[in-house]
């Protein structure tokens, strides 16, 4: 069987103080997940350690981003997580701050007939 992509959920996340790029792309991640429920799992009788989970993070700074940190982050499947350039920062020059903003794909991947 083919693995084909059976959802794909966006998010995004930030860091307003402290430049944090993982902080920013697990909270992308985070409100990626919130806004789905995989109950046709259930239906389909299918175990949740065997569906596929793409990640993809964008942040302006990739090499940032504790993909490892990421991946912890999701309870189910077999992860994998991509970093990309990305986001978005706002500098702050005034106090020499950043805000860190990160986008997330979230696709889930099921083999299916």
């Amino acid at each position: 069987m083919t693995a084909k992509r059976v959802i794909l959920e966006l998010g995004s996340g930030n860091d307003l103080h402290g430049g944090d790029y993982t902080k920013a792309a697990i909270r992308a991640v985070q409100d990626a997940i919130h806004h789905s429920s995989l109950t046709m799992l259930r239906t389909l009788k299918i175990a949740s350690a065997t569906m596929l989970v793409d990640v993809t993070i964008g942040v302006q700074r990739p090499e940032k981003v504790d993909a490892a940190a990421v991946k912890a982050t999701l309870p189910h499947g077999i992860v994998t997580v991509t970093v990309v350039k990305g986001g978005l920062d706002v500098p702050d020059e005034v106090a020499g701050d950043v805000a860190v903003i990160a986008s997330a794909a979230v696709a889930v991947k099921l083999d299916l007939p």
